[in-house]
């Protein structure tokens, strides 16, 4: 099986690696693709980026365990709703089943203020990042996920309320899942407590 490790909107592929180190000190190696990097050259929205990471998923032979973060999470769901052929396990961690408009309005305000340079460490301009941003308003996997039968873990850090609910809502729907809280950690689990990110995808993936 093919571990893949999906990073969200404010990150890039390095956000990964303590997980990736923590996992390879288990025995378990897993990759992390820039999803900017895969895009580099196309007009930056959701479409894109999910063609990009699509074409990345399309070039495994073996199955896919995906784990994704927020827009990571969405993007491993989209395709798994797409391919569910080629899905082993499915991991999701802090993802909206629905972006709240206002939320997005009030995030898009503050890319705005945010000077050009604070874009650069992610390897995307400030325009890209915004154009991604406002590219994601209408999206909404709730009933496309319930016909998923994948093995599933929705994580959500336990400092997470913006998405705590959507993490029950799929746990509701989704009915091959497991919900599991992950204790000291806010929305970026994978930076706030990468160890027991580290533990909860060794426990699953031995399992799946």
């Amino acid at each position: 099986m093919k571990n893949i490790l999906i990073h969200g909107l404010g990150q890039n592929s390095r956000d990964w690696d303590t997980v990736k180190d923590g996992l390879e000190a288990r025995g378990i190696s897993a990759a992390a693709p820039d999803l900017f990097d895969l895009a580099k050259g196309r007009e930056l929205d959701y479409a894109s980026v999910y063609q990009a990471f699509s074409e990345v998923c399309e070039s495994c032979e073996e199955g896919l365990n995906l784990c994704g973060l927020s827009l990571g999470g969405l993007l491993a769901l989209d395709y798994a709703i797409q391919r569910s052929e080629k899905i082993n396990s499915l991991v999701l961690i802090g993802t909206p089943f629905q972006i709240p408009k206002g939320l997005l309005k009030f995030q898009n305000i503050v890319f705005g203020l945010m000077p050009k340079a604070a874009f650069r460490n992610m390897g995307v301009s400030k325009k890209d990042f915004t154009r991604l941003s406002k590219s994601m308003a209408s999206l909404d996997f709730m009933e496309s996920a319930a016909v998923l039968d994948c093995p599933s873990l929705i994580l959500c850090g336990a400092k997470d309320k913006a998405n705590m609910e959507s993490a029950k809502q799929y746990h509701e729907a989704m009915r091959n899942s497991r919900l599991a809280i992950v204790e000291d950690s806010g929305h970026e689990v994978n930076k706030d407590n990468p160890n027991e990110l580290v533990r909860f995808l060794q426990e699953f993936w031995v399992e799946n």
